[in-house]
C-alpha cells in the first residue's frame, strides 16, 4: 500500500470533506500519511489528526516563512511536543528565498535552531528549500544534519544538488511536480537517484499532478505519480510501491 509522507490535511481547503476523505484513504490504497506543521498552530492541528486517525502520523517544526513568529518559548513547545509517540520528524523546516518574508537572516536563525531540535530529539527532519540551494546545504553540513537524517521536501533542484544530498543519506520527496511537462530537471533526478532513497508525497492540497493539475491535491492522486515513477525507472508500478513504502518506514523509523 501506498505511503504519503507529505500532506497538509488540516488546510482549509479541506474543511468541507476532511472526515469522508480521510475515511477513504485506506479504501483507494493509502496505508498511512504523514500531516506535516508549517507553524505552531498547524503544528497543534497535526497533533490532533493523529490522535483521531489511527494512520495518521505527524511532523510538527515552523516553515521559513513563518518563523517571524518564533521564540524562545515556542521553540520549547515543539521541543515537549516532539517526544509524543506519533510524532515522527520535525518539520517542515529550512529556506524560502522565494518569498522575503521573513529576511533570510531571521529564516537562518530558526532553521538552524529547529536542526538542533531535531538532534536533541532525536528525530528526523524535513527540509523546505525554495530558491535557497547553496544556503540550505552550506547550513545542513554545517550543523551535521546527516547526523539526524530526513527528507528533502519536494525536491526542486538538479542532479548535482540531488548528488549532495543523497551521499548524506536523505531522502528525496516526490510528488505531483514530476508529472509537468516542464519538469524535465525532475525526471534527470529520479532516473539518476537509488529507488530506496525516493519517498512519495503529495503536499496536498498543493501540487496535483497531471491530470488534475490545479485542483486540490489528495493522496488519492499518488497513482498517477507512481505512474511516471515507473515509466522512468522502467520497473512495475508495484515495486514504485512497495519500495516507496518501506522508504517511508525507514524514513521515520516506524
Amino acid at each position: 500500500m501506498i505511503f504519503d509522507t507529505h500532506a497538509h490535511y488540516d488546510d482549509e481547503a479541506f474543511d468541507e470533506d476532511r472526515e469522508e476523505l480521510l475515511a477513504s484513504l485506506q479504501s483507494h490504497g493509502i496505508e498511512a500519511v504523514t500531516n506535516v506543521g508549517a507553524s505552531i498552530k498547524t503544528s497543534e492541528n497535526t497533533i490532533k489528526l493523529t490522535e483521531k486517525y489511527s494512520y495518521i502520523y505527524g511532523a510538527i517544526g515552523v516553515h521559513p516563512n513563518e518563523t517571524g513568529e518564533l521564540n524562545d518559548e515556542k521553540l520549547n513547545w515543539l521541543k515537549e511536543n516532539a517526544g509524543r509517540n506519533k510524532i515522527v520528524a520535525i518539520g517542515e523546516i529550512g529556506l524560502d528565498y522565494y518569498w522575503e518574508e521573513p529576511d533570510h537572516e531571521t529564516q537562518k536563525t530558526w532553521f538552524v535552531r529547529q536542526l538542533n531540535l531535531a538532534k536533541e530529539v532525536k528525530l528526523p527532519v524535513i527540509i523546505h528549500s525554495r530558491d535557497a540551494a547553496k544556503d540550505t546545504l552550506d547550513i545542513m553540513k554545517a550543523e551535521r544534519s546527516q547526523d539526524v537524517g530526513g527528507v528533502i521536501h519536494c525536491f526542486s533542484y538538479g542532479k548535482e544538488m540531488a548528488r549532495e544530498y543523497l551521499n548524506m543519506g536523505f531522502y528525496l520527496g516526490i510528488g505531483g511536480v514530476l508529472t509537468f511537462k516542464n519538469a524535465r530537471k525532475l525526471k534527470e533526478v529520479v532516473e539518476y537517484m537509488p529507488l530506496d532513497q525516493l519517498v512519495l508525497e503529495t503536499d496536498c492540497p498543493y501540487l496535483a499532478p497531471v491530470p488534475n493539475r490545479g485542483k486540490r491535491n489528495s493522496s488519492l492522486n499518488l497513482p498517477y505519480v507512481i505512474d511516471e515513477i515507473s515509466a522512468i525507472k522502467g520497473i512495475s508500478r508495484d515495486e514504485v510501491v512497495e519500495v516507496t513504502n518501506r522508504n517511508a518506514k525507514k524514513l521515520y523509523h516506524l
